[in-house]
């Protein structure tokens, strides 16, 4: 029996088709003891991520109390979702007018339909909850530099806070760049004409230590989370221009530390469910990433928080269609995904399953811990390039579930009509 043979009867054996009620009903049994559940995407516009990853949350909400989404989002606008599924001051009117705040691209990636339909449930879910029972919607990502600096400002200014005059003279270092963050990058790291100082001081002026039942608005985390993208959104601009695994680094590093201050915010008893790219929650020491000297969100939580509180799913597809860009920037495009590579994790699947299924990897045999190539789309596609899609990786050691789709759909854009190459 051949290597490949002995994994495709080895994932065969693990495998429960999706379309079996037990499929589901075991993964949110597994995942249910976990403080922190981790749900990746193997691209970021593909629709069965979004539907599956949002029936799980459901699910654990109202089976086993979790009252955080964390997602792959800037934190003003997915702020914006948390105002309107809570009905704080200042709320939208609709699902759709509250996703609007996503509108720097890849608009796509939480402006769409299946979202829409999600924020609409969590609406309809907190509606006849008390504030410290709602379920709330934050982001944790560290683009937002200049947004999220408007924020810290309007906040100041509300509460008449004696630390306006400061920030304002902390932000004016940012005015000659305009809202660009490359601009900033190359400033700061080439020529030493940085505002790190000022965000720094700011950020140690800003920190509160305020629980839920003391700010039902989220006024003081709104304002503390702003400052802390401040100041790690400097220092990602500052050194995505010439250090790769460092703005990695900081990046998520600093979208762990939004989640640890969003759970202890919340209480000792909170549970999140954290929306990422698989790149992000699965385990960087299961791939080539540890390797290049990278972490990530699924690494750093399991090595700070106790054994079982982290709980991460991986997803992935053997072909279809995606939502994605040929450049950063470019039109969002509905492209075609090849089939798997042969030998790759998704080529695995589709011979030993070659339908929808869930994976719990807990005790894989060890034939199936050997580093395997794993697909990974991002928002710019090149199905061309297709080999250089692909991260190595050990998948029982990356994750602790999988989900397979066989043929995926692409993610439903809320903003004009797909295009499609």
């Amino acid at each position: 029996m051949t290597k490949s043979t002995e994994r495709i009867e080895a994932l065969r054996k693990l495998a429960v088709p999706l379309k079996e009620k037990a499929a589901l009903d075991d993964l949110v049994k597994a995942a249910s003891s976990a403080r922190c559940v981790l749900l990746g995407e193997a691209s970021h516009g593909t629709s069965e991520f979004y539907t599956l990853r949002a029936e799980l949350t459901k699910r654990l909400i109202t089976e086993h109390g979790c009252r955080i989404i964390a997602v792959e989002g800037d934190w003003p606008s997915c702020f914006s979702v948390n105002r309107y599924i809570k009905g704080l001051p200042g709320a939208a009117g609709s699902a759709a007018e509250a996703l609007a705040a996503f509108d720097r691209w890849p608009e796509w990636m939480w402006a769409n339909h299946e979202i829409g339909d999600l924020v609409e449930w969590l609406k309809a879910h907190n509606a006849s909850l008390p504030p410290e029972r709602q379920v709330g919607f934050y982001g944790l990502d560290v683009y937002s530099l200049w947004e999220s600096m408007d924020e810290i400002l309007q906040y100041l200014e509300r509460t008449g806070s004696p630390n306006v005059e400061e920030a304002r003279a902390a932000f004016e270092c940012f005015e000659p760049f305009g809202g660009e963050g490359q601009s900033y990058g190359i400033s700061a790291s080439l020529f030493g004409e940085g505002c790190e100082d000022e965000v720094v001081a700011l950020l140690a002026k800003l920190r509160t230590e305020r629980t839920r039942s003391e700010d039902p608005q989220e006024e003081a985390l709104d304002a503390e989370i702003n400052a802390l993208v401040a100041v790690d959104g400097e220092r990602y601009y500052r050194a995505m221009i010439t250090h790769d695994a460092e703005s990695w680094n900081i990046r998520d590093r600093h979208m762990t530390e939004v989640l640890h201050r969003i759970l202890n915010f919340h209480g000792p008893d909170a549970k999140a469910v954290v929306w990422e790219h698989n790149t992000h929650i699965g385990d960087a020491r299961a791939t080539d990433m540890f390797t290049d000297g990278m972490v990530n969100v699924g690494q750093l939580a399991r090595e700070q928080m106790a054994p079982g509180e982290v709980y991460a799913i991986g997803f992935g597809t053997h072909r279809g269609k995606v939502m994605a860009g040929t450049s950063w920037g470019s039109p969002a495009q509905v492209m075609d995904v090849p089939q798997g590579i042969s030998g790759s994790w998704e080529d695995l699947l589709h011979h030993a399953v070659g339908e929808d299924c869930v994976l719990l990897l807990k005790d894989a045999p060890a034939v199936l811990r050997e580093t395997i190539g794993h697909r990974a789309i991002g928002v710019v596609y090149r199905p061309t390039h297709e080999r250089g899609n692909y991260v190595p990786s050990r998948l029982p050691d990356r994750y602790d579930a999988f989900v397979h789709v066989e043929v995926s759909q692409a993610v439903r854009p809320l903003a004009g009509e797909p295009v499609f190459a």
